[in-house]
């Protein structure tokens, strides 16, 4: 969902264009002009790191006064569950579809202005004998070994949950499952000095210091891999071929300084890429220094965050959720 802040940056840039200054338009929301935004605000609320419940809902972009300008236009038709279905898929997807939209609404459960408890359907629960990671990874992934020189099998499905840490958990648990040289790679971390001039080490933040830093929008500092596991791209490396951010590939050969893959996903799939090591900067606001990391931007995929996986098309996903998902929205 968009950010409140940006929301407002949109206005100011559009009230902001020579043409709408001239003409009067400065002191019209968004200088006159007509904005369509897609928003649906069931889906993943501004991420404020440590937010409080009112710091969010003050990020979220109906908090801002600019909303009061904005007419809310509604789909009604779900388009998905009616192609190519027959009367009794649709009217089967159609009460999940509701059951989905109820809980967003918090339509679903006690009425109660905290914690209320939704029951889930006993048809979408999964068995386990104790060991419910085991079992999350037999049902997404049956018979992974049989399957794993069959680039189909990974294109479609795969396993969510909230956090990396149980993201890594998870996929270092399938990786143990399967045989084969692991191969791992060490990223190069150094800092960026604010002061070119200054030409010696870095005594605070020394590489030891930065390897142990997993944040958005740079790959851990240690991937393990094999042939034939899925990965995914961080970054788009070349969006006029298909590789862009979070296509999907299969790896096929590993050398020193390059991957051999095939991409699995997309417009370009079965095609053979290769994949080098990148410079890259972490986008978290958090960390109060700038530092840079080569490493290949990919990660392995058998699991991912539920952040991630917006925009992805899965036909077989498991939810994981070894603890509470929901926040405030």
């Amino acid at each position: 969902m968009m950010h409140r802040h940006c929301f407002e940056a949109l206005d100011r840039s559009l009230r902001d264009i020579p043409e709408n200054i001239n003409n009067g338009s400065l002191d019209i929301p968004f200088g006159g002009k007509v904005v369509i935004l897609g928003c649906d605000f069931r889906q993943i609320l501004p991420v404020i790191p440590k937010g409080t419940r009112q710091d969010i809902v003050y990020a979220s972009i109906n908090s801002s006064p600019l909303w009061n300008h904005c007419e809310v236009l509604r789909l009604t038709t779900n388009m998905r569950l009616l192609h190519g279905s027959s009367s009794n898929d649709i009217e089967e997807r159609s009460n999940f579809s509701q059951w989905i939209l109820g809980i967003g609404d918090g339509t679903i459960g006690d009425i109660n202005d905290g914690d209320v408890q939704v029951r889930i359907p006993d048809d979408l629960l999964l068995t386990s004998s104790g060991d419910h990671k085991a079992s999350m990874v037999d049902c997404i992934y049956p018979s992974l070994l049989d399957n794993m020189h069959d680039p189909t099998f990974f294109q479609d499905r795969a396993i969510l949950t909230p956090k990396n840490i149980i993201v890594q958990e998870i996929n270092d648990y399938v990786m143990s499952l399967i045989p084969g040289e692991e191969k791992t790679y060490l990223s190069c971390d150094s800092p960026l000095s604010s002061n070119s001039n200054v030409n010696r080490p870095d005594d605070v933040h020394t590489p030891e210091f930065l390897n142990t830093i997993n944040a958005s929008g740079i790959p851990n500092h240690k991937i393990t891999l094999k042939i034939g596991i899925p990965v995914m791209l961080m970054r788009n490396l070349d969006p006029t071929s298909g590789l862009r951010n979070k296509t999907r590939l299969i790896i096929t050969r590993m050398g020193r300084y390059v991957l051999e893959a095939r991409v699995i996903t997309g417009d370009n799939i079965g095609e053979k890429v290769y994949i080098p090591r990148f410079s890259l900067s972490p986008s978290d606001s958090r960390i109060p220094f700038k530092f840079q990391r080569r490493q290949f931007p990919i990660s392995v995929y058998f699991a991912m965050t539920i952040n991630k996986s917006q925009g992805q098309s899965l036909k077989q996903v498991g939810i994981y959720l070894p603890q509470s998902v929901f926040s405030h929205g």
